[in-house]
């Protein structure tokens, strides 16, 4: 019996098959959008996932302004964040954000949705987010998926 049919490849990042990705959330859940990005950016959706590699593909995302939220959320969540300054803390809620840039509502819901390491930190690099149907990454041909057909 040939014993190297049993062994596990692993990819690493010369031999990663990363592939670039167009995605329009127009319409979309901003949920379940981000869960479904996160895992493309990990490779998650790919037989040659290894769990310590960025083996995900680059993925862009046009029409960010168009998201939807379900229920209350548009008004009722709240994001925080501090500017480092004694009582300088700031809310804001999903409404103002769109106002004022609706990119990073996206950035946020799939920030949390990546490893808190390095890993993460470089694969959150390989999202590409664009107001609008335009953007500006034709040359590396993006290949047109549609986001509710993957699990």
């Amino acid at each position: 019996m040939d014993q190297i049919s049993y062994k596990t490849t692993y990819v690493n990042k010369a031999t990663a098959q990363k592939e670039w990705v167009l995605i329009d959330a127009e319409n979309q859940v901003v949920g379940r959008l981000a869960a479904k990005v996160a895992k493309l950016l990990r490779g998650k959706y790919k037989p040659s996932y290894t769990p310590h590699v960025d083996c995900g593909d680059n993925v862009i995302i046009i029409n960010v302004e168009k998201v939807i939220f379900t229920g209350n959320k548009l008004t009722d969540k709240q994001y925080r964040r501090h500017t480092q300054y004694p009582g300088g803390q700031r809310i804001s809620t999903p409404a103002e954000e769109m106002k004022r840039f609706p990119e990073r509502i996206l950035e946020h819901a799939v920030r949390g949705m990546l490893p808190k390491n390095r890993l993460g930190r470089a694969v959150f690099k390989n999202m590409h987010l664009f107001v609008g149907p335009e953007h500006n990454h034709e040359s590396q041909q993006p290949k047109v998926i549609d986001i509710n057909a993957l699990k």
